[in-house]
């Protein structure tokens, strides 16, 4: 499977082989499925499951109500870390010779920082600026797959170097 969907990525590659090396470009891909993935499940969450409607929890440590644009965050989060760590691990970040559950952990790590990110930019351009949610998750979600890159490639997919 792997060699297969490495195969579909490369045959595109040439017409960016100028720009980009062939890491960089598998990770553009990667990343971009990822993202779309993202964006997809949030926009499916918001309007379709959640219906746009806020929803109430009785968990101890949750506010009693969940805005439906929060709500569907966490759900598309969860269906990101699930596809973007699995392309990364197996497509991308392929020379990595850090232990699974350590590349795992870091992903999450860094997930994590991208999720308080994003949920507070999300907050603040639907209920600051009062833009629409699935638009402002979009623009979010390509900011922050800029700075994930060099993250996940000098941070949860290194390289060791040994002495």
């Amino acid at each position: 499977m792997r060699k297969f969907l490495l195969s579909i990525i490369d045959f595109f590659y040439p017409p960016f082989s100028r720009w980009l090396p062939l890491h960089t470009f598998r990770y553009l891909v990667s990343g971009g499925t990822t993202a779309v993935s993202g964006i997809l499940s949030y926009y499916i969450a918001y309007n379709w499951i959640l219906e746009q409607k806020s929803i109430q929890v009785d968990f101890p440590f949750l506010p009693k109500l969940i805005t439906a644009h929060s709500a569907a965050l966490i759900i598309s989060t969860f269906i990101s870390f699930i596809i973007g760590f699995t392309l990364n691990k197996y497509l991308v970040f392929t020379k990595s010779n850090l232990k699974g559950r350590i590349q795992m952990f870091r992903y999450a790590a860094v997930l994590t920082i991208n999720f308080g990110l994003n949920f507070a930019m999300l907050k603040y351009m639907v209920e600051g600026l009062h833009f629409y949610p699935s638009i402002s998750q979009a623009f979010i979600t390509l900011t922050l797959s800029l700075c994930s890159y060099f993250l996940q490639k000098h941070f949860t997919f290194r390289v060791k170097k040994h002495p």
